[in-house]
């Protein structure tokens, strides 16, 4: 049985504005460096380090980065060192914020990149990029040559990002690297245009996660293997130094042809490793290149009209959230949800998983999910949208099967159960995950954190 054993309402400050204050749409936390960013209904973002959800009555007054209207989508990224061939532990790593946004006076993307330095507080990166199309610009950010458009997203991992935008029905996906060692507190990066997708349908959701990147469309969604999808063709070059814009240091399957955009993703060195120059890669949607596969949903309702004449209608996975390494949590338009599982790829082997849809207990609006694969069971919050949240466990039975050497069927590898609810006074906008037993509620006006034990 799972208690709430810390709740806390954190109230909104309101900017010293003559008339209605615009209100907080969208949030999102960071848990390692307990960061916290906010968008308001005029676009504008407010940029919060070192905030203790549970200690504060309300947040200060003043953020520590506001970052000005418009703006698009915002994510949070972490950034790992480049190994280090002497042995010694790993350094942890650095977190970043990046904001999207339009050019002002041109038809160009604007990207806004921040890194935490050791005193908490955010910095202005500087970012050396050497890619058609990719620019620095010390006053605005990073130009890209994209037409700001409708339905642009953001989203981040480790050591990459991707990028969405409908208006242009493409995806790019960036590599990041610190330029900086460890014992630097300097905000200096590499950025890299690792690969770009040419969209032939609408994509409703986006996820990077655990080296899958996964495409919400109708009736199913598509993965992607992020290892595979950044390799590209290289070419080598003489100069032992890579020139500023390139990301890749060592290779994952060594020095000879091919090279990773970020090589340190998997930490190894080969010291026999060439330079190379890496160029983006482009892929169709449709394409099954480097294993791609869509998986579509599997429901009893419409497997039993497919004899029928009526016309089905179109499910939107609108959410994606990560459960563990290998279970990914989707929600469709129909607030219906469907658990997704993958088998581990071999290496130039296709993706292989399913789809299977979960008993329905709410007509779910909005899910959060803090995944730890330290654990066996993850904790899932689920809302209609009204004043109630609901919490589930989901029981991850990979492990057990391994180890006992069953092959069993993986429709009983997860079970997931309601065991609590939660009832807010105010109508729920969005839920945020802050550790794998928290949740941060948006409401009409303030913020509420729960931690269960």
């Amino acid at each position: 049985m799972v208690v709430i054993s810390r709740a806390s309402k954190l109230s909104l400050p309101n900017p010293s504005l003559p008339s209605s204050p615009p209100q907080i749409t969208s949030a999102l936390y960071e848990p390692n460096s307990l960061s916290l960013a906010l968008m308001r209904s005029d676009s504008s973002i407010s940029l919060y380090s070192s905030i203790s959800l549970f200690t504060l009555s309300s947040l200060p007054s003043t953020p520590q980065v506001l970052i000005p209207s418009p703006s698009y989508s915002f994510t949070f990224l972490l950034l790992n060192y480049t190994p280090n061939p002497n042995p010694s532990p790993s350094p942890s790593p650095r977190v970043a914020f990046i904001a999207v946004g339009p050019h002002r006076s041109e038809p160009k993307l604007v990207l806004r990149l921040y890194v935490l330095k050791r005193n908490n507080f955010y910095g202005k990166a500087r970012v050396f990029c050497k890619q058609k199309g990719v620019s620095f610009d010390e006053k605005l950010g990073v130009l890209l040559n994209i037409n700001h458009g409708v339905g642009l997203k953001l989203v981040g991992s480790v050591n990459f990002f991707a990028m969405y935008s409908l208006s242009s029905s493409k995806i790019w996906v960036f590599g990041v690297k610190l330029m900086d060692g460890d014992g630097d507190d300097g905000v200096r990066v590499k950025l890299m245009r690792c690969a770009v997708i040419e969209c032939c349908k609408p994509v409703w959701s986006l996820s990077l996660s655990f080296g899958f990147m996964i495409l919400g469309e109708d009736n199913g969604v598509r993965v992607l293997n992020l290892r595979s999808l950044v390799k590209g063709k290289v070419k080598k070059i003489k100069n032992s130094s890579l020139p500023n814009g390139i990301i890749g240091d060592y290779g994952f399957d060594g020095p000879t042809e091919r090279i990773a955009c970020n090589g340190y993703l998997d930490e190894k060195i080969d010291k026999h490793s060439v330079s190379v120059k890496q160029r983006s890669v482009k892929y169709k949607q449709d394409s099954d290149e480097g294993g791609a596969c869509f998986l579509a949903f599997r429901m009893k309702e419409v497997e039993g009209l497919k004899s029928t004449k009526m016309p089905l209608m179109s499910l939107k996975a609108i959410s994606i959230q990560a459960v563990s390494l290998k279970k990914f949590l989707i929600l469709d338009s129909s607030g219906n949800l469907h658990m997704l599982h993958l088998s581990s790829p071999v290496a130039g082997s296709n993706i292989i998983g399913h789809i299977r849809q979960l008993p329905h207990v709410m007509n779910v609006q909005k899910l959060a999910v803090h995944p730890d694969i330290s654990l066996r069971t993850q904790t899932i919050w689920i809302t209609d949208g009204y004043h109630s949240v609901n919490v589930m466990v989901a029981s991850d039975m990979d492990a057990a099967d391994n180890e006992n050497g069953r092959n069993e069927s993986e429709e009983n590898l997860t079970q997931c159960s309601v065991i609590e609810a939660i009832f807010v006074g105010e109508k729920i906008q969005d839920l945020v995950p802050l550790a794998a037993n928290g949740l941060l509620i948006l409401g009409q006006g303030n913020l509420y954190a729960y931690a269960n034990s």
